[in-house]
C-alpha cells in the first residue's frame, strides 16, 4: 500500500534522510495499514533505503500521499484553525494541548533532529493518534506529533524532483543543460530572494521552451516584469506578461524599455571591447582552450544580434572572455536594469566638445535609430498587458499574435494559481505550464461546513483536483494562513512577530470584557508598529474601531498585560505548533494540484518541483506540466 519512495530525489542523503523518517513515522504509530500490508511496506521501505530507484509518482501514488497527509490534518487541523485573536477569551491551549508550554517549545526547538524518544513514550502509542488522546483529543505526545508532521510533509512524503533533476530530464544530459548558461548575475538590481527566484525559474521556463519546441512565454501576474525582463533579455524568449494591476504594467513597461536600451549600450561596449582584445590577441593566446562565450550570450540579449556577430563572438578565445567581462562592461549593464535610472551614462566626450561635423552625423544616427525603434517597438520581446485573467479568458483574443506557448506565473496569488492550471489543460496552444503559487489564504474553497468564506466565484482555487472534490475537502481559512508560514526560518530564529499577537489577543479580552461589540466586522489592522506601549496600542485599536477608550484608564489596560503576560509562553507555543503543521498543510494543496494535472488525459507529465531555496524563498515549489504533444517524458 505504501509506495512511499517513487518520487525523484537529487541527493542521496536527502532521500535517505526522508526514507529514515517515514521509517520512525510507521513504527511510532500503531496504525492500520489496510489490506495487512504493513510488513511489505517495511519491505520496500528498507529496500529502497539502499536502492534508489528514479521514477515520477503516478496518479494513483499521489492520491494514496493525499490520504496520508488528510488523515493526519484530520487530527491536528484544529490547531492550525485556533484563531490567535482568540487565544485567551475561547482558553485554546487547555483546549487543546495536555502538556506544558516549555515541553512543547523544548522539543521543538531540539525535537527535529531526535532520532528516539524516551521508552515509557512508546508504551503510550496504543492511547494516541499523532499524538493526540483519543479519548480527549487533546495533544500529550510532542515528540511523536513532530515525528509524524516531519513524515507527512513533501520531503517527508518524498513525492518532490528537484530543479536539477527537472532539468536534466527535459534536456537529456548535463552537456545538453549547459547550453543554457547563466549569462546575467540580476544580483545588483534585484534583492536577494528576488534575484534568486528569477535565475531559478527562468532557466526552467526556458529549457521548457526548447523542448517544446516554443519561443513564447506567457507570465501571468507578472507584477513588475522581473521575470518576464529577465527571460526575454536573458534567453530571447518572447514574453507576455499579463497582470491586472495597469500600475504595474506600465512601470513594468517603462522599465524593459530602459533595460533595452542600456541592453544595446552594453552590446556595444563587449562589441568594442572584443574587437580590442582580438587586435592586441598573439597567435599563441589563440590556442587557449575555449569555453562558452558569455560574449555571445550578451548579444543575443535584446533579440537584434546577428547570427553572424553570435558566431563571432561565440569563438573568442578565453582572454577575450575576460576582457569583455571585465568590471566596468558589467557594471554598466547591470546598474542599468535599476528601475529608477532614466538616463544612459553621459557620454565620454561632452557635445560642446564635438566638431559640428561629428555633432550632425550623430543627430542623424540617432534620427534613424527612433525611425527603427517605432517600426519594431509593437513587436518587442517582452509586452506587458493590463488583464484580468481567470480560465475562462480567451488568450487569442487577449494576445493576437499569440503561437505555441509556456504558461509561468512566479507567486501566483491566491486563486491565481488555480486558474493558470486550469487555463493550461483547457488551452490547446499552451504547451507548458511552470507555476509557483503563494497567498494559501486568500485561497476560496469550494466546501465550506460552517458557511462563511461564501466563494466569490464558481471556479475555486481549493480543492482543484475531482479526486478532492468528490469528497468535498475543506482546510479553512486559518489553516491556509498557517500553511503561509516558514518553518525554515522560524526554525533559525527568524521567528513570529510573538508581541503584536500577544497584544491582539488581550485586546481582544479587553473587547469581551468592555465592550459588546468585540466581535464587529471593523478590523484592527497594523497599530502594532506604530505603539509606544501596551496602553497606547490599545487606545490606538479602540479609536479604530470607533469605541470609546475613555470608560478605561491607562492602569486598568496595563491590568490585563501584567495579568496574561504570564501565559505568554502558551501563545508561543501554540504559533510553533501551528509553524510545525504548516507544511503539511501547504502540501495537501499542491498535491491537489499535482492530482489534477495527473488526472488529465492530455498532460503526459507532470511533477512538484523544488525550485527555491526555502530559506531564501519559502513558497520554493512548482507544479509543472507538459501536454502529450510536446513532450516525450511520462509520469
Amino acid at each position: 500500500m505504501y509506495a512511499f519512495i517513487s518520487g525523484k530525489y537529487k541527493e542521496q542523503k536527502l532521500e535517505k534522510r526522508a526514507l529514515c523518517h517515514r521509517l520512525l513515522f510507521l513504527t511510532t504509530n500503531d496504525l492500520s495499514f489496510g489490506e495487512g500490508n504493513g510488513t511489505h511496506a517495511f519491505e520496500v521501505l528498507f529496500k529502497s533505503l539502499f536502492k534508489m530507484k528514479s521514477s515520477c509518482s503516478s496518479l494513483t501514488e499521489i492520491k494514496r500521499r493525499i490520504d496520508e497527509v488528510k488523515r493526519f490534518l484530520s487530527v491536528t487541523l484544529a490547531i492550525a484553525n485556533a484563531h490567535t485573536v482568540e487565544f485567551y477569551t475561547h482558553d485554546v491551549w487547555k483546549r487543546f494541548i495536555a502538556v506544558t508550554p516549555q515541553e512543547v517549545l523544548a522539543a521543538v526547538s531540539s525535537g527535529s533532529e531526535q532520532e528516539g524518544e524516551p521508552e515509557h513514550k512508546q508504551k503510550e502509542h496504543s492511547r494516541t493518534t499523532f499524538g493526540f488522546c483519543i479519548h480527549s483529543n487533546r495533544l500529550v505526545d510532542i515528540h511523536e506529533l513532530l515525528v509524524a508532521a516531519k513524515a507527512q510533509s513533501l520531503p517527508g512524503l518524498g513525492v518532490c524532483v528537484s530543479r536539477d533533476e527537472l532539468l536534466q530530464s527535459l534536456r537529456g544530459s548535463e552537456s545538453e543543460c549547459a547550453e543554457i548558461a547563466d549569462k546575467l548575475e540580476p544580483d545588483e538590481f534585484m534583492n536577494s530572494k528576488k534575484s534568486h527566484e528569477v535565475q531559478c525559474m527562468s532557466k526552467v521556463v526556458a529549457c521548457l521552451a526548447q523542448h517544446c519546441g516554443v519561443k513564447q512565454v506567457i507570465d501571468v501576474g507578472s507584477g513588475k516584469g522581473y521575470l518576464s525582463s529577465f527571460l526575454s533579455l536573458q534567453y530571447g524568449l518572447q514574453v507576455f506578461g499579463i497582470d491586472s494591476s495597469s500600475i504595474n504594467t506600465h512601470g513594468a513597461q517603462e522599465r524593459n524599455r530602459k533595460l533595452k536600451k542600456f541592453s544595446r549600450a552594453y552590446q556595444k561596449h563587449s562589441k568594442a571591447a572584443r574587437t580590442q582584445a582580438e587586435a592586441q590577441s598573439s597567435p599563441q593566446t589563440e590556442t587557449v582552450e575555449r569555453k562558452p562565450g558569455p560574449n555571445r550570450d550578451r548579444d543575443a540579449l535584446a533579440g537584434s544580434g546577428s547570427q553572424q556577430d553570435v558566431g563571432a563572438s561565440g569563438d573568442a578565445p578565453a582572454a577575450e572572455t575576460q576582457s569583455a567581462r571585465g568590471p566596468e562592461a558589467g557594471e554598466l549593464f547591470l546598474s542599468a536594469l535599476s528601475a529608477d535610472v532614466i538616463q544612459p551614462p553621459s557620454p565620454r566626450v561632452p557635445p560642446s566638445q564635438l566638431s559640428a561635423e561629428e555633432r550632425e552625423r550623430r543627430k542623424r544616427e540617432n534620427l534613424e535609430k527612433k525611425a527603427r525603434s517605432r517600426g519594431e517597438g509593437a513587436d518587442g520581446v517582452f509586452s506587458p498587458l493590463t488583464s484580468y485573467v481567470t480560465s475562462e479568458t480567451e488568450l487569442r483574443d487577449l494576445i493576437t499574435e499569440l503561437e505555441e506557448a509556456v504558461m509561468v506565473g512566479l507567486h501566483t496569488c491566491g486563486d491565481l494559481a488555480a486558474s493558470t492550471l486550469r487555463m493550461f489543460v483547457a488551452k490547446p496552444e499552451l504547451s507548458a505550464v511552470c507555476g509557483v503559487g503563494c497567498c494559501y489564504h486568500l485561497l476560496s474553497e469550494e466546501f465550506n461546513p460552517d458557511g462563511q468564506e461564501e466563494p466569490l466565484q464558481t471556479a475555486c482555487g481549493f480543492p482543484l483536483s475531482q479526486y478532492l472534490r468528490d469528497q468535498s475537502c475543506f482546510c479553512g481559512r486559518n489553516a491556509r494562513m498557517s500553511a503561509c508560514l516558514a518553518l525554515e526560518r522560524v526554525s533559525l530564529g527568524q521567528g513570529i512577530q510573538m508581541e503584536s499577537l500577544f497584544y491582539r489577543a488581550v485586546l481582544h479580552v479587553i473587547l469581551r470584557d468592555h465592550y459588546s461589540s468585540y466581535k464587529s466586522e471593523k478590523r484592527v489592522g497594523n497599530v502594532y508598529s506604530k505603539a509606544k506601549s501596551f496602553v497606547d496600542y490599545v487606545r490606538r485599536a479602540l479609536h479604530r474601531l470607533e469605541l470609546d477608550d475613555s470608560k478605561l484608564c491607562d492602569s486598568d489596560i496595563q491590568s490585563y498585560h501584567d495579568a496574561y503576560e504570564a501565559r505568554m509562553d502558551e501563545m508561543h507555543a501554540f504559533n510553533m505548533l501551528k509553524v510545525t503543521l504548516a507544511p503539511c498543510i501547504e502540501g495537501l494543496i499542491l498535491l491537489d494540484r499535482l492530482c489534477y494535472l495527473k488526472e488529465q488525459e492530455d498532460v503526459s507529465f507532470s511533477a512538484l518541483v523544488q525550485l527555491f531555496d526555502p530559506l531564501l524563498s519559502p513558497r520554493c515549489y512548482a507544479v509543472v506540466g507538459l501536454k502529450s504533444h510536446s513532450t516525450k517524458l511520462r509520469s
